[in-house]
């Protein structure tokens, strides 16, 4: 069933970062010099040769870090905090074995009371990415100026002092997976010993409870941050921290994948597309193809309305489709035309359009992003070469060559390996969870809520994102117990929201009060 994987998604995946999104001019703000700064260094040189190889270990783990101070400006506060960077090994929970060095990096802010401060912990997902996308796209103390949707912004990209970042709410913790970053297995363990839905669920579970008692942060309100396969992560992961005795306050899914079996983008298999077909209507309405083509300002009603009209009229059309072979009435693939902007030739020959062949059809000889639809390139293009996602493959170097270089020259953490940004994680990956060969999460998460009723849930969605439909993650939500606190909210862009100037001050406004309204 692993093989039936689509290769086009198995790539999605493998970056799995939440990746993009932006208006035109994304990524701007102040200059790194003027919002934040470093005033003292502890380095660390790490001597260790990590590899992502998927039967790699290390013989044995040493917890040594880099620790950092700066400060950063974000509102009207001038915040001092601490960074650390480096190793920590997770333990199995009753033999305490080493299983795993886990690579991480900690924004502390100096001064507080630990037992009151907000923990993070931030996770992309591939399976095989590691978390530098959120790590310097969302919400730390330094981001990156991509420019998206454009894809010409010149690399290495700015690094800037992001003054949306959360970390005037929470400390945040960015970790990798292993397989990615620095982190590797600890022998007999290798890599591939957690790459499984279930074992690597566990083995962040470890790192989690490490990380608590390491740092004297146990009773401190804990909080998952997941992005694409990482929100897989985080329904499990809320489960196995419940029953290991640790509350998790409160949880946000960042483009999320909560049911495998759902999405007519990862399988071979033949699926109801129509959750994606108001993420088309979106995209079709960025590029001036609608029919009627709405105001930006009323993207999101054009949105609400688009999924009404997929609850009640698309989605039984196209069960009729694939079950009976009934194609749908012609006012119903009329709609589709004018609401997407696909031509209805193509909805009369497969109403049933999975994304993939929405964003290589929707303009004659150009090819547009699956992560952020809003990117558009010739067919022609390098970066649509080999049928490669445009919105991904722009980003992608500017990432790996801002990693390497805040790590080494602000946070004063160097290696003799190269940090693996994308691993080969998602060729090796166990998918099947709970009987299923491919993973369904909300049974995770409702388990969560059953544990913890005082859970909250936060999900962030891009009306852009041909990868992870916002409307998809919705009909999982709405799969939860009515006494479920979930909390939903879409935003300007594809996969990776916070890349955009409007929807990362959006979101991080969102998310402050989300924090707030959970903490009272």
């Amino acid at each position: 069933m692993i093989a039936a994987l689509r290769p086009r998604f198995r790539h999605l995946l493998v970056l799995a970062c939440a990746l993009l999104v932006a208006a035109c001019n994304g990524g701007g703000g102040d200059s790194a010099n003027s919002g934040g700064g470093t005033t003292f260094t502890d380095g660390y040189a790490d001597p260790v040769a990590y590899s992502s190889a998927a039967s790699a270990s290390l013989a044995s783990a040493v917890e040594r870090a880099a620790v950092t101070h700066h400060t950063l400006t974000v509102g009207s506060q001038t915040l001092a905090y601490t960074a650390t960077a480096g190793h920590l090994t997770a333990r199995a929970p009753v033999s305490a074995q080493d299983e795993a060095s886990m690579f991480y990096v900690a924004y502390t802010l100096d001064g507080q009371a630990p037992a009151q401060r907000p923990v993070t912990i931030f996770y992309n997902g591939g399976p095989g990415s590691a978390t530098a996308w959120l790590h310097l796209g969302s919400f730390g103390p330094v981001r990156l100026a991509t420019g998206m949707p454009a894809t010409t912004t010149a690399t290495p990209y700015a690094q800037l002092a992001n003054a949306q970042s959360l970390l005037d709410v929470s400390d945040l913790v960015f970790v990798d997976a292993v397989g990615t970053g620095y982190s590797e297995a600890i022998a007999p363990f290798r890599n591939n010993s957690f790459y499984g839905v279930d074992a690597d669920a566990q083995l962040f579970r470890d790192f989690v409870v490490r990380y608590l008692a390491a740092n004297g942060r146990t009773a401190s309100p804990l909080y998952l941050f997941g992005e694409s396969y990482g929100t897989t992560r985080s329904a499990v992961l809320a489960y196995e921290l419940a029953t290991a005795g640790v509350p998790v306050t409160g949880v946000v899914l960042q483009s999320s994948i909560l049911d495998y079996n759902k999405n007519c983008g990862v399988t071979a298999l033949r699926l109801n597309c129509a959750p994606f077909f108001p993420s088309y209507g979106a995209v079709g309405a960025w590029h001036g193809v609608d029919s009627p083509n709405p105001d930006p300002a009323q993207l999101p009603t054009f949105v609400d309305s688009l999924r009404t009209q997929a609850r009640n009229t698309f989605i039984p059309a196209l069960d009729h489709w694939l079950n009976d072979g009934v194609l749908p009435a012609g006012d119903v693939l009329a709609d589709l035309a004018n609401t997407t902007g696909l031509a209805l030739g193509y909805w009369q020959q497969e109403p049933d359009v999975p994304p993939g062949t929405y964003a290589q059809r929707l303009i004659a000889g150009m090819s547009a992003g699956i992560y952020d639809g809003r990117v558009l390139v010739p067919a022609s293009s390098p970066l649509a070469a080999k049928g490669n996602d445009p919105s991904s493959t722009a980003i992608t170097p500017g990432f790996a060559q801002g990693i390497a270089s805040y790590l080494a020259n602000t946070l004063h953490y160097t290696s003799v390996s190269t940090y693996v940004l994308v691993g080969d994680a998602i060729n090796h990956w166990q998918f099947a969870h709970a009987g299923n060969p491919l993973p369904d999460t909300i049974p995770d998460l409702a388990a969560a809520f059953t544990l913890n009723p005082a859970l909250r849930v936060l999900s962030l969605n891009g009306y852009h994102d041909l990868a992870t439909p916002a409307f998809e993650t919705i009909l999982d939500l709405e799969r939860l117990p009515a006494t479920a606190h979930v909390t939903v909210r879409s935003y300007v862009g594809g996969h990776m929201t916070y890349l955009d100037d409007a929807s990362q001050a959006a979101e991080k406004s969102d998310l402050a009060a989300f924090y707030a309204g959970t903490l009272q």
